[in-house]
C-alpha cells in the first residue's frame, strides 16, 4: 500500500529542477535520493512535507498520515533555545504540559548526553543541531520520515548509531533520504532514486547495486541514441533527396513527404536524447605543481595540544613523501583538526619540529570554507586573489556549474556544494604541491566526490586529508595515519577503525 504518490511532479525556478516524476513511497520502503547540487532533492523534499508546492503534478498522502521532515538547517527561532526546549518546541502545544517525558525518551534513544541539553542549540557543533532536529521530527510520532543530508557534520562514531536508530524504528516505516554518503546509503536503504531534470530513475535497490543498474540503463540508451540519430540522420537524406526531385517535379505530394520525414527525424532525435546527458553540478578540477623533493613534511615527535596546553597525542618521527595521499583516521575530539591547523601554519611560519620543503607549496581547505570570504562574490574570490582576468575567472566559473547570478552574488548566500566547488576553483588556482583537506566532500554531491577522487589520483597528488566518509577515504587513500590514545600511528588501512568507530555508535548512551 503506498502511504505517498507523486504523480507526474515537476518544479520550475529560474529553469525546471525536474518534471515528469512518479514515485509512491509504500510502507517499509527505504529510498535514497542522490541528485547533482542544485538538483532538487531539497525542493523536493520540500514539496513532499506540503511546506512549498510543485509548479506541476500532484502529491497525495495517506488519510492522517503525518510526515516528519528532518531539514538541514536550524531555524533561527530555535537557536536560543536549549537544546531541550528546541525538541519540546516541536509538540503540539495541547500536549506539552502532558507528554514533555517524551523528549526526554527520544533523546535517550538518541543518546543525546545530558549536559548538552541545556545548552543553547545555535552554540552547539553541526553535528548536535543535525541530531536535534532528528529529535525534533521523532518526538512527534510520525509515520513517515523525510531525512536531508542527515550526516553532515556527524563523526564515524553518531553515523553509526544514527544507522542503528534508524534500523530500530518499526519496518514498516517508508523513509525518504537524500544523502551525499555512499556507505550510509548502502547500510539504511532498500530503494533509490536518481532525481534527473527528465526521466528521474529508481531501483529497487540500494544505492551501489543501483548505481551499477543505473549505469547499465544509461549504456543502453547511449547505444539507443547513437543507433536512433544514425536512423535520423538517414531520414534527413532522404528527405533531402524528395525535397530536390518534389522541386524539380513540382509534386506537391512530395514536398509534403519531405516534410513528414524532417518531422520523423526531429522527433526521433528528441525522443532519443539520452537520460544521462544531464545537466551537472559543474567540474572539479584540480592541478599538482611540480617538486623534486621527496620528503615535503616532516614531524619530529610534535606535541599536538589543546588551546589551553593539554597534550592531545605527539606525531612520532613521519614524514609525508611526494605522492602521499595520507588520511588521518581519529575519533572527534582527539585532535585531528589541531594538527591540521598547526601544519597550516607551519608552512608559512615556523613551528618547531615540523619542517616543511622549502618548495612546498600549500593548497588548504577547511570543512567550513573559512578561507573564503562571505562578503565576496566568487568572482572577486577569484580575481582578487588570481591574475586571471574577468573573462577568464567567469569562465572558469561557469566550468565549476556557476551562473551569472551566482558569479555575482555574496559567498555567503550560495549553498554548501556551491562554496565546496568555489573552495576547489581556488584551490586549482593556487597550483599547489601540497593539498591539506578537511573533510573535502562536505556538501559535494556524489558525482563531485567520484571528480574529486580521479583528480587526486590523476594528478598524483600529494595531500594530507581529514574525512568521515568511508567511500572516499577507500578510494583516495594511500596511507593512513590513526590517533591511537595520545600516539599517532601509521596503520596498513582504515577498516579496523571504521569497523570500531560504527560498533561504538551501536552502544552510546547519554
Amino acid at each position: 500500500m503506498s502511504l505517498i504518490t507523486l504523480k507526474n511532479i515537476g518544479v520550475t525556478l529560474a529553469d525546471p529542477l525536474f518534471t515528469g516524476l512518479d514515485l509512491t513511497l509504500p510502507k517499509g520502503c527505504r529510498m535514497g535520493l542522490v541528485a547533482a547540487n542544485g538538483g532538487g532533492k531539497t525542493t523536493l523534499l520540500h514539496c513532499i512535507a506540503g511546506l512549498t508546492d510543485p509548479t506541476t503534478g500532484d502529491i497525495t498522502t495517506a488519510r492522517g498520515l503525518r510526515v516528519g521532515f528532518m531539514q538541514q538547517i536550524v531555524p533561527e527561532n530555535l537557536r536560543d533555545l536549549s537544546l531541550y526546549d528546541a525538541v519540546l518546541d516541536a509538540m503540539p502545544p495541547e500536549q506539552v504540559d502532558y507528554e514533555s517525558w517524551r523528549v526526554d525518551i527520544v533523546l535517550d534513544d538518541l543518546a543525546i548526553p545530558q549536559d548538552l541539553r541545556t545548552r543553547p542549540l545555535g552554540k552547539l557543533s553541526g553535528g548536535w543541531q543535525r541530531m536535534t532536529l532528528l529529535a525534533r521530527e521523532m518526538v512527534t510520532e510520525p509515520d513517515a520520515l523525510l531525512l536531508d543530508e542527515p550526516t553532515n557534520h556527524l563523526d564515524l562514531t553518531r553515523i553509526g548509531q544514527l544507522q542503528d536508530y534508524l534500523a530500530g524504528l518499526p519496518r514498516d516505516m517508508p523513509m525518504l533520504i537524500a544523502s551525499h554518503d555512499r556507505a550510509f546509503l548502502d547500510a539504511v536503504t532498500t530503494h533509490t532514486l536518481f532525481l534527473r531534470s527528465t526521466a528521474s530513475r529508481s531501483f529497487a535497490l540500494p544505492y551501489s547495486a543501483a548505481r551499477d543498474a543505473l549505469d547499465e540503463s544509461d549504456a543502453a540508451d547511449a547505444r539507443r541514441f547513437d543507433n536512433d540519430i544514425k536512423k535520423a540522420s538517414q531520414l534527413r537524406r532522404q528527405a533531402a533527396k524528395l525535397k530536390n526531385i518534389g522541386i524539380n517535379s513540382g509534386s506537391d505530394l512530395l514536398i509534403n513527404k519531405t516534410k513528414q520525414l524532417k518531422d520523423r527525424a526531429d522527433k526521433l532525435e528528441e525522443a532519443a536524447r539520452p537520460a544521462h546527458k544531464e545537466r551537472t553540478a559543474g567540474a572539479i578540477r584540480l592541478t599538482n605543481a611540480d617538486t623534486h623533493a621527496k620528503a615535503l613534511i616532516a614531524f619530529d615527535d610534535v606535541a599536538v595540544t589543546t588551546p589551553d596546553d593539554r597534550l592531545l597525542f605527539k606525531t612520532g618521527k613521519v614524514w609525508i613523501n611526494r605522492g602521499d595521499r595520507i588520511v588521518l583516521l581519529g575519533p572527534n575530539g582527539t585532535g585531528k583538526t589541531r594538527l591540521v591547523d598547526m601544519l597550516q601554519r607551519a608552512i608559512t611560519c615556523d613551528i618547531d619540529g615540523i619542517r616543511a620543503a622549502p618548495t612546498v607549496v600549500m593548497g588548504y581547505s577547511d570543512q567550513g570554507v573559512t578561507q573564503l570570504d562571505p562578503d565576496d562574490t566568487p568572482m572577486q574570490a577569484i580575481t582578487s586573489r588570481f591574475d586571471v582576468g574577468d573573462q577568464r575567472a567567469r569562465g572558469l566559473l561557469a566550468a565549476a556549474g556557476f551562473t551569472i547570478d551566482h558569479q555575482n552574488a555574496k559567498t555567503a548566500t550560495l549553498s554548501g556544494g556551491q562554496k565546496s566547488r568555489l573552495a576547489m576553483v581556488v584551490l586549482r588556482l593556487t597550483n599547489p604541491n601540497f593539498y591539506l583537506l578537511d573533510e573535502p566532500t562536505n556538501h559535494i554531491d556524489i558525482d563531485g566526490q567520484e571528480a574529486l577522487q580521479s583528480e587526486l589520483e590523476k594528478h598524483e597528488v600529494s595531500c594530507l586529508l581529514v574525512s568521515h566518509d568511508r567511500t572516499f577515504v577507500r578510494e583516495t587513500g594511500t596511507r593512513f595515519w590513526e590517533i591511537q590514545g595520545r600516539k599517532l600511528v601509521e596503520v596498513d588501512s582504515p577498516e579496523p577503525f571504521f569497523a570500531q568507530a560504527m560498533a561504538q555508535g551501536s552502544t552510546l548512551q547519554p
